[in-house]
């Protein structure tokens, strides 16, 4: 299987779904290869950034996941070039 490195970026706009977002990182933790999370109390929020090295479909099926929680908004940029499994 082909993988790529990638970016994910997670803003958690209603804190009520924190728990929701921990949840589906925490099943995927196999594509997580860093992760930084930084509350923005001033505005109300969260931001989390994520590095993932996985399949593009593994990647994928992370980010709609996360998509599909009310109150967190995720985008996603990987590499061009697939990189072989080791």
């Amino acid at each position: 299987m082909e993988k790529r490195i990638g970016i994910v970026g997670i803003v958690i706009e209603n804190l009520e779904c924190t728990e929701r977002v921990n949840a589906v990182l925490h099943e995927c933790a196999g594509l997580i290869v860093g992760r930084m999370g930084i509350p923005y109390r001033e505005r109300g929020l969260s931001v989390i950034t994520l590095i993932v090295d996985g399949s593009n479909d593994e990647i994928s099926a992370l980010t709609g996941r996360l998509g599909r929680i009310a109150g967190a908004s995720v985008k996603s940029m990987v590499t061009k070039e697939n990189r072989p499994e080791l």
